[in-house]
């Protein structure tokens, strides 16, 4: 497939690019920065662009099969809408061309969710510390589940950084327990999604 990957330079999008490229896959990473992105292969396109830029985005999205969005940021303390107001470009452009499968990454948290993150997270660190981020998930859930494309939403526990396992547990979550999985996993799972119609047009909670 003809993958567009939002987020590339990420934590999870970093994975979805090398195994998305491992499984055949010609992708085309969208990024602020191509110098964050140090991958070089001949199935790999790193396209500049802001997905606040409808403009840059629209132009990126030209001849794709399918969009995976690992969006995310690091300004949690303020009121933010880059989230919401960049997935809402992002659905937007593809509408435009046609392009109809959107997997995306939110957070186990959000929505019908809450809570099932955990203890620490559900009464420290999300109304403390990411407060406005979350809020800005939900937005772009929503703008998601409003949209015509044919989208899955995974949650994802607390990100961690270790290897892909190919073990994961879905439409789990615990309100005590803080749960987790590693970033890979995650990557392996969305990539899944283009060919498995399983969670089309449903969110899917998954941790280790």
């Amino acid at each position: 497939m003809n993958l567009l990957i939002i987020g590339a330079t990420g934590g999870t999008g970093r994975h979805l690019v090398q195994q998305a490229i491992d499984l055949g896959h010609h992708v085309t990473a969208f990024v602020r920065d191509p110098s964050r992105l140090k991958l070089n292969h001949k199935q790999l396109s790193v396209v500049e662009g802001n997905v606040l830029d409808a403009d840059s985005l629209d132009a990126a999205m030209r001849g794709k099969d399918a969009v995976l969005c690992a969006l995310g940021h690091k300004r949690w303390i303020l009121p933010t809408r880059i989230l919401s107001d960049g997935t809402a470009n992002i659905v937007h452009a593809m509408e435009r061309h046609g392009v109809k499968r959107l997997i995306c990454e939110t957070a186990l948290g959000i929505g019908d969710s809450k809570g099932r993150l955990g203890l620490y997270y559900t009464l420290f660190v999300i109304p403390f510390i990411i407060f406005f981020y979350f809020r800005d998930k939900e937005r772009q859930e929503a703008l998601i589940w409003k949209s015509t494309l044919d989208w899955t939403i995974v949650r994802p526990g607390q990100l961690t950084n270790g290897k892909a396992r190919g073990v994961y547990k879905l439409d789990v979550g615990s309100y005590v327990k803080t749960v987790s999985i590693s970033r890979a996993d995650v990557a392996q799972f969305m990539l899944k999604q283009l060919t498995d119609t399983t969670y089309l047009r449903k969110t899917v909670a998954i941790a280790n």
